[in-house]
């Protein structure tokens, strides 16, 4: 079963850039998933100042670059992970917000874990 693990957080809270020994864990935490096999594709956006959003509403297209102030949570980054069940997904999340936790004091934000439809 694939899923698709969405890291979420707030842009406007303080915390600065993630530190560099979050990105050493998460290198990490990568690798192990390439070892094993969970691990199909990860990586990190640029904040949303860099981004736009295109959207249909009422007929019309339109499209608007960031930052995207009036968001609360924005996706930072994703992960394919190919994992034997929900339950395990979850815990592969967990590890990720533990990383984050032990690595970016103050750092809050969520993991959605969705699983991806079959084609």
């Amino acid at each position: 079963m694939r899923f698709m693990a969405l890291l979420k957080f707030d842009e406007s809270l303080p915390g600065g850039p993630p530190p560099p020994e979050l990105f050493q864990a998460m290198g990490e935490y990568a690798a192990e998933g390439a070892r094993n096999g969970t691990l199909v594709d990860q990586g990190g956006l640029l904040p949303s100042a860099a981004g736009a959003i295109v959207s249909l509403v009422d007929g019309t297209i339109k499209a608007v670059d960031g930052p995207f102030t009036e968001a609360k949570e924005l996706v930072g980054g994703y992960a394919v992970i190919e994992v034997r069940s929900k339950a395990e997904a979850v815990e592969l999340a967990k590890r990720l917000m533990q990383i984050h936790k032990d690595h970016w004091p103050g750092w809050q934000g969520s993991c959605e874990v969705r699983q991806l439809g079959e084609s």
